[in-house]
Order: C-alpha cells, then structure tokens, then sequence
C-alpha cells in the first residue's frame, strides 16, 4: 500500500493537513506510470478528469498520444514511486491561440485533501508563464467543485453553460523570481526522486539478501 504524504488529523471525517509535495516534470520514461494512475482511477474520478465515462481502452489511447516534447507533464510520487497525482497542461497552437494552454489533473482517492490538486496547479500556472503562455483555460464539469475551487482561488474567471464551466486565469509575464523558483522546484524534485529511487533499490536489496538467507536455512534444516 502506498504511504500517504499528508498527515490525517483526528477525526476520520475532516480534513488531512496538506504538506508540500515534490512535482517532477515527467518524461518518456513515465508514460507507463501515467497509465498506471489513470487505470486505477474509479468511474467517478475518471468522469471528473476527463468529462466521460472513459474506458480502459480510451485512457490507454489518450496515454499512448501524449506528446512530452510539446506539452508538460507534473507528477507526485509516493515513497514507492509510485505517481499518486498527475497534471497535464497542453499549448493550443491553433492559429490565434499560440498563447493558451490548457490545464487537467487527476489526483488518487488515497491522497484526496493532501492539497495536491493545488499544488499541480500552482507549478503548471508559473510554468506556462515562464514559457509565455498570457491565459490558461481550465475545462471542468460543473459539478467538480474541487477543480472550479482552485481556479477560483488563483483568480480565474468562471463561466458556467449547463454542465461545464470553463475557467479562464490571465498570466504575468515571466520574471526573474519565476524563473529562478522554477528552476530550483525542479532540482529539488529530481534529486527528491532519485534519492527515493535509491532508497527503494536498497530495500529490494536487503529483502532479496533476506530471502536468500531464509533459503539457505531452510535448506540446512531439510538436509
């Protein structure tokens, strides 16, 4: 079972108490780690990220076209690599629209109230800007009231028509301070990534040399 990042308070009901999390910018190598998450993702949630009942087959489709030299992905890993939150921000280059992107972000039941939704929001919105992307368009169903929340909160301006809304954030123009703060959440989580890749190879290693001496004293007892 993953760990959970964000501590729980008392009561079952409230809140967990939202820690920082460290957001990598996933790559290739992650295509099949972002399956994993979207797979394992219940209908409900599947219907919030996406805005239908996706399948197994549709997500495994949307997977296999994302593009990571032209978009940019942001995962956070649990202490067993495993990605417990995704965000997907797409650049519109339709003519006219070079400056837009557009944001989407899965977070896993186990992790909901962790405050991951926002802080995926928060490192897409300073990313966009630094790639000079002016408005970042967020697509939701009416009744997400978590995402329509954050945008919200970052001060974007919502419309609702019917089912959907559609959430639009105005962005500053890149600055020393988001460049540099970029640039330094982005070493930060690597070299957080790396170290827990080390620390679980260290513990396949202790469990494998467990099991081999486990085996070698079996064998003393059954000869």
């Amino acid at each position: 079972m993953s760990k959970v990042a964000c501590s729980p308070v008392s009561s079952v009901k409230s809140p967990r108490v939202p820690v920082k999390a460290r957001i990598l910018i996933l790559a290739e190598e992650q295509r099949a780690a972002v399956e994993r998450h979207l797979l394992a993702l219940d209908e409900r949630d599947r219907y919030l990220r996406f805005g239908y009942q996706a399948s197994d087959e549709q997500i495994q489709r949307y997977v296999a076209r994302l593009d990571f030299g032209r978009d940019e992905l942001f995962g956070i890993f649990d202490d067993e690599l495993e990605l417990v939150a995704v965000a997907h921000l797409g650049y519109l280059f339709t003519p006219g629209r070079q400056h837009l992107a557009e944001f989407g972000v899965s977070v896993s039941p186990s992790r909901r109230g962790c405050g991951h939704g926002l802080q995926l929001f928060e490192r897409a919105v300073v990313h966009a800007r630094n790639q000079g992307v002016s408005r970042l368009i967020v697509y939701a169903l009416s009744e997400n009231a978590a995402m329509i929340r954050i945008a919200r909160k970052a001060g974007a301006e919502v419309k609702r028509e019917g089912s959907e809304s559609e959430a639009t954030l105005q962005l500053p123009p890149a600055d020393f301070g988001s460049l540099l703060g970029e640039l330094v959440a982005e070493r930060v989580a690597r070299t957080d990534y790396h170290v827990k890749s080390a620390v679980r190879q260290v513990g396949q290693m202790l469990n494998l040399v467990h099991e081999i001496r486990e085996g070698v004293r079996e064998a003393k007892r059954r000869a």
